[in-house]
């Protein structure tokens, strides 16, 4: 682990330019301080307070704040759990809040106390993933991916399942078929509304943009839906949600609403957590372990951080799909004629 000494030795610098550096004086030339910063990350450099070396990663959000979301809730969770076993803290940081326009992403994580981040982002601010990667700043990228082959992620693949999803609907015999999702865009909602239209695709069903809903992430964006396709003329026999919470509020409001799931509309979810069984009736879902992701992050930078050897890897999980309760064949009045929905459906569940 190197030390202010030591990095101002492989600069050919002074001690006192190496902490100008550091701390973003802006008396240092501005090359000066990139070399001082290069050489910090590659030699792994770690702040000190006081006698004592900081143990903290950070948990860094690159635009909003999503903590209040069963994923983010179930990734800390899993996070804390892998810091855990390796002693170390985690910090919750927000670089679009805290991060100063004249400081690098280094300097902002080393003010911060930080010595290697895990890393939500959307879609809109990616590149700064790339930027810290490319400043050589132990980070993990959480639940995105990326082309770039320096920077780190595990990510959860669901569009497999989510085509599954689809299909296991069109088995049963729908054919207006709605997907709900979050109305800010990131790679996961969107994988998700790739595999509803290639689903539909597969199966010769035109895409209709007048089924496709995006709302926030709540659970009064998924009442929201619930109540915009029931209202629709033609309406839909079938939902698939790309969130959790859209699902269990959309549930929530069919109840409210005395409408019977599935037997006036089937909904399929995406579960984060087992959020899945809290409702009635148990909602079939495409499912991942958020908590898992959050773990294995959290143990791989730690391991990093301890062994001092910087790892790239990036690494995509696969998700799974459940068939519960909340699905089943279309009401009777809305059934495709053409279409054997029992033995379409015997025979998915035997694929399932």
């Amino acid at each position: 682990m190197s030390s202010v000494r030591s990095i101002a030795k492989l600069a050919g610098v002074s001690i006192t330019t190496v902490s100008r550096a550091l701390n973003n004086d802006p008396a240092v030339n501005p090359k000066t301080r990139e070399r001082v910063l290069a050489i910090a990350n590659r030699s792994g450099y770690v702040a000190s307070v006081g006698r004592r070396v900081n143990t903290n990663i950070g948990f860094t959000y690159t635009d909003e704040s999503t903590i209040a979301h069963p994923f983010d809730a179930a990734v800390l969770d899993g996070i804390m759990r892998g810091a855990d076993e390796q002693r170390y803290d985690v910090l919750l940081t927000n670089l679009k809040r805290d991060k100063r326009p004249d400081e690098s992403y280094t300097q902002f994580f080393l003010r911060k106390g930080i010595r290697g981040v895990i890393v939500r982002t959307m879609r809109e601010s990616r590149s700064i993933c790339e930027a810290i990667a490319d400043e050589g700043f132990p980070m993990i990228v959480l639940s995105e991916r990326f082309a770039s082959p320096n920077v780190s992620y595990i990510d959860g693949d669901s569009r497999a399942d989510s085509i599954r999803a689809v299909e296991y609907l069109i088995a049963l015999g729908h054919r207006r078929i709605a997907f709900g999702f979050h109305s800010i865009p990131d790679r996961d909602h969107m994988d998700r509304f790739a595999a509803y239209k290639e689903a539909l695709d597969k199966n010769s069903i035109p895409y209709d943009d007048s089924l496709v809903f995006r709302q926030r992430y709540t659970l009064a964006g998924g009442a929201t839906i619930l109540k915009m396709v029931m209202s629709m003329k033609s309406r839909p026999t079938a939902i698939f949600f790309a969130d959790p919470l859209l699902a269990v509020g959309a549930v929530k409001q069919a109840h409210a609403l005395h409408i019977s799931i599935p037997e006036d509309i089937s909904i399929i979810g995406f579960d984060d957590t087992d959020l899945r069984f809290g409702v009635h009736p148990t909602l079939t879902s495409v499912c991942q372990d958020a908590g898992g992701l959050g773990f294995e992050a959290a143990q791989r930078l730690t391991r990093m951080l301890t062994n001092r050897e910087k790892e790239i890897f990036q690494i995509s999980v696969p998700t799974f799909f459940e068939v519960h309760e909340s699905t089943g064949a279309p009401p009777a009045g809305l059934i495709d004629a053409t279409t054997s929905e029992d033995d379409g459906a015997a025979q998915f569940k035997a694929a399932v």
